[in-house]
């Protein structure tokens, strides 16, 4: 029953070894190499998109502040009720 085990267990290691030196082996080859190297590619893009996405947020959250803050938003006043700064409506 000792043996037996033993050699389930050899035989369970040596299929993982084996598993393991083929897929090194296998990304070691130009085709591994280049699936590495487009799937780094994949994932900086994925990247640079995303910094792109938070970025714009960014803008257009700060835009907004700005707007807020300068009063670019403010409706335009009715005619007539428009003043000249300096000027009161009583120096006609």
């Amino acid at each position: 029953m000792r043996r037996l085990f033993w050699l389930a267990m050899g035989v369970t290691i040596g299929v993982l070894v084996v598993r393991k030196l083929s897929a090194a082996a296998e990304k070691m080859t130009p085709a591994g190499i280049g699936g590495s190297i487009a799937e780094g590619l994949r994932d900086l893009a994925d990247a640079i998109g995303d910094f792109g996405a938070d970025v714009r947020a960014a803008m257009a959250e700060r835009e907004d502040e700005l707007r807020t803050g300068t009063g670019l938003d403010a409706p335009l006043p009715e005619a007539g009720q428009a003043q000249l700064p300096g000027r009161h409506a009583t120096d006609r």
